[in-house]
């Protein structure tokens, strides 16, 4: 890894390492936690692992991949999730799909962080232990990460999650991902770089002012960065997402089977 690109080697992962590969020819990049034997837990979304239907364009490339994915001939366990849940646990040839492997930095210097012009590669905040890191990833396999949301709650986001048990308070805003800050900061660069255009003839100028407010704009979304982080520990965490726990639905389900067998039988009588 470098200053220009975070590819690295297989020989070079270490067990809660935050890893991501590129999908749709660079379109966007997917992120999982390598937790160690060759085994990667992420999270994609729920409805993508069951059919090909999607309500987005990334998702859609997401669909397209692992609707048709094939059960891995290498280990058994590989694409093991509970029921309701879009957190995975893969090798990591099936997360990689013949891709290049990648890792995301923690702790990097503001400058450097700047001059990622590509969002979804690092953050200027720091690292859990490790232990912390695959007891998050795998506390989350089996309770889930609530529910997949491009923008709030995706693949990026249980990754940083799982690294700093950083939790975003503000529901309003984008989530911790640097992709979605990029999808949204480079819009409302350009936006608020028009002006200049009246005021800087040079078109060279209004590239650069634009490029500076989209890179100041991902710098302020990162979690390092911001104020409305709090740290969360993972047993609290659906808690705090407002989400319901795997055990929950299951026994809502339940119920509900049990209320429609009670008005059929008062129905029959």
């Amino acid at each position: 890894m470098g200053l220009l690109t975070n590819k690295m080697e297989r020989e070079e992962l270490k067990a809660g390492d935050h890893i991501y590969t590129y999908r749709a020819v660079f379109a966007y990049s997917h992120h999982g936690i390598f937790v160690g034997g060759s085994k990667v837990v992420h999270f994609r979304p729920e409805h993508n692992l069951n059919s090909s239907s999607s309500s987005s364009p990334m998702e859609s490339f997401t669909s397209a991949s692992s609707s048709t994915e094939d059960i891995c001939p290498t280990f058994p366990d590989c694409g093991f999730r509970q029921p309701n849940s879009g957190v995975v646990l893969s090798c990591l040839d099936c997360f990689l799909k013949n891709g290049s492997l990648y890792c995301f930095e923690y702790g990097v210097s503001p400058s450097v962080f700047l001059t990622k012009v590509r969002g979804g590669t690092c953050t200027t905040a720091q690292s859990d232990p490790t232990d912390s890191v695959i007891h998050r990833a795998m506390y989350l396999l089996q309770n889930g990460f609530g529910n997949y949301d491009i923008f709030k709650n995706n693949c990026e986001d249980f990754a940083l999650y799982c690294k700093t048990g950083l939790l975003i308070m503000d529901k309003l805003g984008v989530g911790r991902s640097g992709q979605a800050s990029s999808i949204v900061g480079a819009p409302l660069a350009a936006v608020l770089s028009s002006p200049f255009s009246l005021l800087i003839p040079n078109p060279i100028g209004v590239a650069t002012v634009t490029a500076g407010m989209y890179c100041m704009s991902r710098y302020a979304t990162d979690i390092g960065v911001r104020r409305d982080v709090v740290k969360v520990s993972v047993e609290d965490l659906a808690l705090n997402l407002d989400v319901k726990s795997i055990e929950q639905v299951e026994e809502e389900e339940e119920e509900e089977e049990e209320e429609e067998e009670d008005s059929d039988t008062e129905f029959v009588r």
